[in-house]
């Protein structure tokens, strides 16, 4: 069978999958069908899944089609776009008859991409003019634009007028030391946050330029790293504390009576009933427990029993004793009190001090709260490993004695976290005892020290052994093979800098912390200044692109020996350490940084929420609020769900704290969980996740135009025009328009002439979003009015609320959703702006995508083995 009847017969079954969709019974409650239905007749409609659409590269020189633009496509804007966009009218300032043709050697492309934009999306003509473009007169003009500025793409790939050499970013440069020294550190802390690029991610080429000054703090960072990375002299001891909780109360008793308590901290005479009241004061160090040098059996029972309820906390003094480093590795025996509730309690864990009543500082050890699983019966041990480094520590220790003032000692905070509203009185924590030991080390040197002073023979040799250790540190640091010349620069530094150090050791951490200030870390993909035309990376330079992209970090030894052997271009070894690299745990920082940077969701970190409107709304639901789009893009590239799924999911990723936000039941426990949404929910996708509307209300109510903008910067890839100056604002002062609802406020500002040609691109986006409230709650009412969240587009296209936006983007935008998609990903995998010369490219992997499935891992693979990601 030829080509052209393959895809004769594709286009057949495509068209006969269509006719069975379109007479099978509609299964929505209103007679509608499901928006899964529209979903795959929408994709039956797209025009990248035509074998046509997207043009092969081919080794002919490319010319303009010219002559089929003055017989057809010429005739055809005559008659429907040149009366309001011609020598006689020009609406919007715009002439559509003044347009160069050809678009590889004309000067006018820009303007021939909006005119596509609006024709493929149906904003032109608008409904309603008498110049309608009639038959398929639309197709027509579609089909030769997009063939031709494709072809024009093509040929301004090799225009150069694009750069990936750039800087790390902030986060980058910290994963980087975290995985070349091995230590899960926070080393990025003192820079200054990266400036968001007009595409809206932090990585883009075009920011992340150095000065002086930055030069100076990746120095000083740089050595700090490497000084935590290794260690002096011989073992440390460790101290250990056995804290069961009869020595606890003990200390805090103070021979008060046993009370009747049923609330707040309290200890428990497991023999007796009796309760104490537990409570935290400094009383001159007497409740500091002491550390011994001796390793004792933890006890086999306590007798009493420390209860936490929700919400409340308690103190445990450790004195003043603790290192400076090292692991502090603490160990809870702790069950819940009750297994009646299906939401288990979680327990938090702070460290912190007091050094006087005015001065008092915590702070979290981790990001985790622990489930508290185990039985009254069967209690258990739960364990957290605190970096003393890392955390905040109490100045006054060695300084002013136990017992005196400014206080020295340092204690720990257990906190039950448990948010859930129903069962409280089930959620309480019972602690027994803790366990702890310092500075703990799985070996000694540790394996971040070893990874810089390797084992050598030659260690009494100073420069032999100086070679070796650059030898095996600047090619994991630098990302490629070094020269000898390179080595033997280092070396000398080593040589002039020595005298001036107090040993060895001190020297080589000058000289690597000059590497690590170096270019060759610092930046990424080298340009080539003789170079003409669009080259391909080299093996080791893919290595660090796709690491980059994947990990947001430095390429591991799989990547630099493939890269070695000359063997990472190939296909299928790319696609195969794409695979292994999201398999990678470290693969979630790709998707926390992407879904952030992609959605924009610095908005929510400092949304701020008017709590007399919202009394629920807390810190527990703003952060699952930011957790639910990286959870939700994290499940869809596990399961290579479809990129439509950003538009309309069937499912949704909750804990317990957004489920109850969402009215969601039978969700339990703060991990998310995938959880299946009915047909007539309100939920699913992005654009109905209670953060993403939230930080584009006020705080106290909704807000159309920042709803509308983020859909169309951020999802569609169509930011509107920016506002003309001296835009009149709307006066909420005038009693009249007080009293209006949001909707009504903007339809009366959008009537003044001087805003409606932004508003009427903006506003009917935003309001279909109007059933959802300042943090993303339905409603039917607003000011005891039913909500009216129905609009028009420009192209008189209805949209009836968010199902109803969420049925057109399905049923008309899916192609363009798809290619946003591309471009944003794409953006964020190369570190640069896309131009005109890189459209081809994102045409062809959009067709790709929509021909194999729309899957989001699919995407993935498609970018990473694209020539546009191996080309500099």
């Amino acid at each position: 069978m030829n080509r052209t009847a393959r895809d004769f017969c594709k286009l057949l079954l495509i068209s006969l999958m269509g006719f069975c969709l379109s007479i099978s019974s509609a299964s929505g409650e209103d007679g509608l069908p499901t928006l899964e239905e529209v979903k795959i007749r929408g994709r039956l409609q797209s025009g990248y899944r035509k074998t046509a659409s997207v043009q092969e590269p081919t080794n002919q020189v490319p010319k303009a089609n010219t002559a089929e633009f003055h017989a057809t496509i010429e005739p055809l804007l005559q008659a429907s776009c040149v009366p309001c966009h011609g020598p006689e009218k020009e609406e919007g300032g715009f002439r559509v008859d003044t347009l160069a043709p050809d678009m590889i050697r004309g000067g006018d492309a820009d303007w021939w991409i909006e005119v596509i934009n609006v024709l493929s999306n149906g904003e032109m003509p608008p409904e309603g003019n008498e110049f309608q473009l009639a038959g398929d007169a639309r197709g027509q003009i579609i089909d030769w634009l997009s063939i031709e500025l494709q072809t024009a793409s093509q040929v301004h790939r090799n225009d150069r007028n694009h750069t990936s050499f750039r800087r790390m970013t902030r986060y980058e440069y910290n994963y980087a030391l975290q995985d070349l020294l091995g230590l899960p550190y926070e080393f990025a802390n003192d820079l200054s946050p990266e400036t968001i690029s007009e595409d809206g991610f932090e990585n883009s080429s075009e920011m992340l330029q150095m000065s002086v000054k930055q030069f100076v703090n990746y120095r000083a960072i740089g050595r700090q790293a490497l000084q935590k990375a290794v260690v002096r002299g011989p073992r440390p001891d460790n101290l250990y504390y056995s804290i069961p909780m009869d020595a606890a109360l003990v200390k805090e008793r103070n021979d008060k009576k046993p009370q009747d308590l049923k609330r707040g901290p309290r200890y428990r005479d497991l023999a007796t009933g009796e309760t104490y009241r537990a409570a935290y004061q400094y009383n001159g160090g007497r409740m500091a427990h002491l550390p011994s040098k001796q390793l004792t059996d933890p006890p086999v029972e306590s007798s009493k029993v420390l209860l936490l309820p929700p919400g409340n906390e308690h103190r445990i003094d450790l004195s003043d004793q603790l290192p400076d480093r090292g692991t502090l590795r603490i160990r809870v025996l702790a069950s819940r009190v009750s297994m009646e509730s299906p939401s288990p309690p979680t327990l938090r864990l702070r460290f912190g001090y007091q050094p006087s009543n005015d001065s008092r500082t915590s702070e979290r050890v981790d990001d985790r709260d622990v489930p508290i699983l185990a039985s009254p019966d069967q209690p258990a041990y739960y364990r957290w490993d605190v970096p003393l480094s890392e955390i905040p520590r109490n100045n006054y220790r060695g300084v002013t004695e136990l017992g005196d003032l400014p206080n020295p000692t340092e204690y720990l905070i257990l906190q039950n976290s448990y948010s859930g509203r129903k069962n409280r009185q089930e959620s309480e924590i019972e602690i027994l005892s803790l366990q702890i030991a310092t500075p703990v080390y799985e070996q000694w040197p540790p394996e971040s020290h070893a990874r810089i002073f390797i084992d050598s023979d030659n260690k009494e040799d100073e420069p032999a052994y100086a070679r070796e250790i650059l030898s095996a540190f600047l090619p994991r640091a630098w990302r490629r093979p070094v020269t000898d010349a390179e080595i033997d620069r280092q070396l000398a530094l080593f040589t002039s800098v020595r005298p001036e150090c107090q040993d060895f050791q001190e020297a080589m951490i000058e000289v690597l912390a000059t590497a690590l200030a170096s270019p060759k870390f610092l930046y990424l993909i080298a340009e080539s200044p003789q170079a003409t035309k669009s080259e391909a990376l080299t093996d080791f330079e893919l290595a660090t692109r796709l690491s980059m992209f994947l990990w947001c970090s430095t390429p591991d030894a799989e990547l630099l020996d493939l890269a070695e052997r000359g063997e990472l271009n190939d296909h299928q070894t790319l696609l195969k350490q794409t695979n292994r690299m999201l398999a990678d745990p470290r693969s979630e920082r790709f998707v926390q940084q992407f879904v952030r940077q992609w959605l924009g969701m610095q908005l929510l970190d400092y949304l701020d929420v008017e709590k007399a409107s919202y009394p629920d709304f807390d810190d527990e639901l703003k952060t699952a609020m930011q957790q639910e789009p990286i959870a939700f893009f994290q499940q869809m590239l596990a399961e290579n769900r479809s990129v439509l799924d950003f538009v309309h999911a069937d499912y949704a990723m909750v804990n317990e704290r957004l489920a109850m936000h969402y009215g969601l039941q039978d969700v339990h426990g703060k991990s998310f969980r995938k959880v299946s949404l009915a047909s007539n929910d309100r939920r699913g996708g992005l654009m109905t996740q209670a953060g993403l509307l939230a930080m584009n209300s006020d705080g106290k109510d909704s807000h159309p135009l920042k709803r509308g903008i983020w859909l169309l910067e951020r999802l569609l890839n169509d930011p509107p025009p920016p506002p003309p100056a001296a835009v009149p604002e709307i006066d909420i002062a005038d009693p009249e328009i007080a009293k209006m609802t949001v909707k009504e406020r903007i339809e009366n500002h959008r009537n003044d002439p001087a805003c409606i040609s932004c508003h009427a691109k903006i506003d009917p986006w935003g309001i279909a979003f109007e059933n959802f409230d300042a943090v993303g709650l339905w409603r039917d009412q607003i000011k005891d009015k039913p909500v009216d969240a129905s609009s028009r587009l420009f192209n008189q296209q209805k949209l009836d609320g968010v199902d109803g936006l969420k049925r057109y983007l399905l049923a008309n935008r899916q192609d363009q959703f798809c290619r946003a998609m591309v471009h944003k990903l794409t953006t964020f995998g190369l570190g640069r702006p896309l131009g005109f010369a890189d459209r081809s490219s994102i045409d062809q992997i959009t067709a790709q995508l929509r021909q194999k499935g729309d899957g989001l891992s699919t995407l993935v693979s498609l970018i990473v083995t694209s020539e546009l990601f191996q080309a500099k």
